[in-house]
């Protein structure tokens, strides 16, 4: 599945995000989606489910053998999450300094953690932190046939 769209000369690039239960709890869905479509880009593929264990051991295998495993694992199951599939120049790293550092305390003002995160798990979003992640995200999260093309219009894959 290639992420990396090219369409009309533009190569326009795909990344993936979740969105936390706090985001859903807090009520905040609606403008950090505001947000990510004023920053030019297009939600392209997107669905509201519930984690379960084995999808966060997959999802957060790199911190498997940490101590706040357990505590992430039971925040990422309280409720349901939104995984989106966004399309757009620079995807990746526009996403990225629009969610803001990983740690709220430490996200400017006027960033999605920085407005609403609590704390280093309780932070609003997840965003691919490079296009290999995202490739290895959407995969998880999406079939082929759940992931739109924005090129014009939005027409199936």
């Amino acid at each position: 599945m290639d992420h990396a769209i090219s369409g009309l000369g533009v190569a326009m690039e795909r990344t993936f995000i979740l969105l936390k239960p706090d985001a859903i709890k807090k009520g905040v869905v609606g403008e950090v989606i505001s947000r990510l479509e004023k920053a030019n880009l297009s939600i392209v593929g997107m669905k509201m489910l519930q984690l379960t264990e084995e999808m966060c051991r997959e999802h957060y295998a790199h911190h498997v053998n940490k101590p706040f495993f357990q505590g992430l694992v039971k925040f990422m199951c309280s409720s349901a999450v939104i995984c989106m599939v966004l399309e757009g120049d620079g995807a990746v790293e526009k996403v990225r300094e629009l969610a803001g550092p990983t740690d709220p305390k430490k996200a400017p003002k006027g960033t999605i953690r920085g407005d609403f995160g609590t704390d280093v798990q309780v932070n609003i979003i997840h965003a691919s932190d490079s296009k290999d992640t995202a490739e290895v995200e959407l995969r998880r999260f999406f079939r082929d046939d759940e992931i739109f093309h924005r090129i014009g219009s939005f027409t199936k894959k």
